[in-house]
Parts: C-alpha cells; sequence; structure tokens
C-alpha cells in the first residue's frame, strides 16, 4: 500500500520511524498501533498492525496510538481515528493546513503542541535525527486529553470543550524527555 513514506526531511528512501519509548511510556499503555513497523525494537501498543496488514482497513479496538505516515495518506488516517474516537495521534502541528481544519481544530478534544521537537528512531533502534518541524499530540476522547494532561511532557495543551477552545500551559516540574536518549 502506498502512503507509508514520512515526508522527505525523514525518508531519504526510508519508510518506518519510530516514536521514542518515553513518550509512549508517558501516554500507555495502548490497545492498537495500526501504523508499526515491521520490525520494532519496542512496543508501542498490545497489538500492533504493520504495512503488511494495511492497518487502516483492519477493525480497530480500544485504545489507539497513531504514528501516521505523513504525506499525502495523513488525512485519511486522521479521518479513522477521529471516527474510532479513542486515541492518540502524533502529526506535524501544521495548523494552517486543510487537514488540520477537517480533522483537528473541529474534532479533536485536546492537543499537546510539545514543546520541543522529538528525534524519532529508525526501526533498528538507533537515533534517526531530530523531526524537521513542530509536532503535537492530538487526543481523542476525554481519557485521551486527561492522559496528554497528566504525562509531564512539556507543551501546550488545547482542549475542546464544542463551545470553543481552552489552553493550559502544561509544564510539570519533572518533564518527560522528548529530546530522547540520541
Amino acid at each position: 500500500m502506498q502512503g507509508f513514506l514520512h515526508d522527505t526531511w525523514l525518508s531519504r528512501q526510508k519508510d518506518e520511524w519510530l516514536t521514542p519509548p518515553e513518550i509512549i511510556r508517558a501516554l500507555g499503555p495502548f490497545d492498537l498501533d495500526p501504523c508499526a513497523p515491521v520490525k520494532r525494537p519496542w512496543d508501542t501498543a498490545r497489538h500492533h498492525f504493520t504495512i503488511k496488514d494495511n492497518g487502516l482497513i483492519q477493525p480497530w479496538s480500544g485504545r489507539v496510538w497513531l504514528n501516521p505516515p505523513y504525506g499525502r495518506h495523513t488525512p485519511l488516517w486522521l479521518s479513522r481515528i477521529k471516527r474510532h474516537g479513542n486515541g492518540i495521534a502524533l502529526i506535524f502541528a501544521r495548523t494552517e493546513t486543510k487537514m488540520f481544519f477537517r480533522h483537528i481544530w473541529t474534532d479533536a478534544d485536546g492537543i499537546l503542541f510539545l514543546k520541543d521537537r522529538i528525534s524519532f528512531f529508525h526501526a533498528d533502534g538507533t537515533c534517526g535525527g531530530h523531526a524537521g518541524a513542530p509536532l503535537c499530540l492530538v487526543a481523542y476522547g476525554d481519557g485521551n486529553v486527561e492522559a496528554l494532561r497528566n504525562s509531564e511532557i512539556a507543551g501546550v495543551l488545547v482542549t475542546n470543550n464544542r463551545d470553543g477552545l481552552k489552553i493550559s500551559y502544561s509544564r510539570s516540574r519533572r518533564e518527560v524527555s522528548h529530546e530522547s536518549s540520541c
């Protein structure tokens, strides 16, 4: 299936990038990762779909972790998690895009704009370098907003109570480092 290519800042002929394990630990546990690498040095959820399974068309259940393939197919993944209604997605904070207006601003229950850029990892567990753009964690479902609020990941949390957006600065005494160990 096409759509598993990350933007060129990451790809350079690669299509699998892992979220730092400390981000997953700070937010988890998750029941499903529908975009998991075929080979991975750590689990991101209890169950995984890979490119071989085409997680976009598989049945989803439980709490979902979504680090979707970045590019023209990202909106399809965001539409799916939005319909599912229970999960957190890691995406670029491109707030002016059609995708953000269609799937995030009006439908997400919360958005944590990360204070710093994270480093993704290669499928073998080695450091892959910093993201080339700001990132955010998008929550669908009230429990996932609470997970963002309680995660101690530094950033600004915006919640959507459908009457308007509420902004709160999320910074704890003990911030989870998303600079990672690389």
